[in-house]
């Protein structure tokens, strides 16, 4: 697992919104860490999720989004420039209309999936899994292709994580943050050797 490549300096919202469209980076408390290029088994999984997904919620007031959308998770009441953490995560699922602008999504995603990339899995397991527990994220779900593994962490108190479910990416498995949605993750088998 490796850890990504990190920009010199402290930044925010508005620094990132000033990059080229052809960086791209996420900021964790002002600090800047380079976004690993997807792989085509990372894409197909995000793919198939998504539609699965908006499948789901077809008539319910949630939304799912995949990268890249920026969440900007801000620490208190600061403005968006001041905002010193924001992502991209490969799936997301907001069902409170009120957090998405035109930016993007401010505050916590009711449901985010990350595919892992070996570049920058590291940061994904502790760094952004602290982020999404502390800003209030209800249910992370992390994909580890190569081992064939999802770590769910659900909400348990505001701010709070339960301990980790792990489960083999196969069969269905439901979502608690979305009542009645279930996954069927049968597909990313097959995908294991696509890399």
């Amino acid at each position: 697992m490796g850890n990504p490549q990190t920009k010199a300096g402290e930044f925010t919202y508005h620094d990132y919104m000033a990059w080229p469209e052809t960086e791209r980076w996420q900021l964790l408390d002002g600090r800047a860490y380079a976004m690993a290029p997807p792989s085509l088994a990372h894409q197909t999984v995000v793919f198939e999720l998504a539609r699965q997904l908006g499948n789901a919620l077809q008539g319910s007031p949630c939304r799912a989004f995949t990268g890249p959308v920026g969440v900007r998770l801000p620490r208190a009441q600061e403005a968006d420039e001041d905002i010193r953490t924001v992502f991209e995560p490969d799936l997301l699922v907001v069902c409170d209309s009120a957090k998405i602008d035109r930016a993007g999504v401010r505050g916590a995603p009711d449901v985010v999936i990350e595919v892992l990339s070996p570049s920058t899995a590291s940061f994904d397991l502790i760094g952004k899994r602290l982020a999404y527990e502390r800003a209030g994220v209800r249910e992370l779900w992390l994909f580890d292709l190569a081992n064939g593994v999802v770590s769910i962490y659900r909400q348990q108190a505001p701010g709070t994580f339960a301990p980790p479910e792990w489960v083999a990416t196969q069969g269905r498995v439901a979502l608690t943050a979305l009542p009645g949605v279930e996954l069927d993750l049968d597909f990313v088998e097959a995908l294991r050797d696509v890399g």
